[in-house]
């Protein structure tokens, strides 16, 4: 509410500078902000008195506009990808998968890796078990498992999330270490 449209007897007034004018009548701040050719804004209507600030409303506006634009370019959706395995899946058809995953996982996105049983697979639902703990071997590089695998009507499924920045420079530096040990090893032998 702005100006006029406060009709409260009492409001707790702050000035354009953010000091405090303590609990003045209505109609007087209103005179207040119109003697400063600015506008009278309610800022917190539940609290008693209300609190209301003199400024200028359409810049207000426009800056609170400008911080919500800036807050979505910041803001980054992670979509959920999806790959889809059969149990009887061979060992290059799941190293093209686990490149795909890979991918997926460096950009930003959640995997979803799901498995459908048909028939009589369904009676030999471990080897799901199997394949998964493979492909989290191998994936464990670029993610983290956020739900393990989990069985729902026909088929299980298991959700990965990508490393944070973080896990990844930590992932990096220890290798480095172990590339550096190995090194030094090699010296010693030789």
């Amino acid at each position: 509410m702005i100006n006029e449209q406060i009709r409260d007897r009492e409001v707790r007034l702050i000035d354009t500078d953010g000091a405090q004018l303590g609990i003045v009548p209505g109609r007087d701040a209103q005179k207040l902000a119109d003697e400063k050719r600015l506008d009278l804004v309610k800022i917190s209507p539940t609290a008693k008195p209300p609190v209301c600030k003199i400024m200028d409303y359409s810049r207000f506006r426009f800056e609170q506009s400008k911080k919500e634009k800036e807050a979505r370019k910041k803001q980054r959706t992670i979509d959920i990808k999806e790959i889809r395995l059969s149990p009887n899946i061979d060992t290059h058809d799941i190293n093209v998968k686990v490149k795909k995953a890979a991918e997926f996982l460096k950009g930003g996105d959640k995997v979803k890796i799901s498995i459908r049983f048909r028939g009589r697979e369904l009676g030999r639902t471990e080897v799901g078990h199997v394949i998964f703990n493979d492909l989290t071997q191998q994936l464990s590089e670029y993610g983290n498992v956020e739900k393990p695998p989990k069985m729902e009507a026909r088929s299980m499924a298991m959700f990965m999330a990508p490393k944070t920045q973080a896990e990844r420079d930590k992932q990096e530096k220890e290798k480095a270490e172990k590339a550096e040990i190995k090194t030094e090893e090699l010296k010693a032998d030789a």
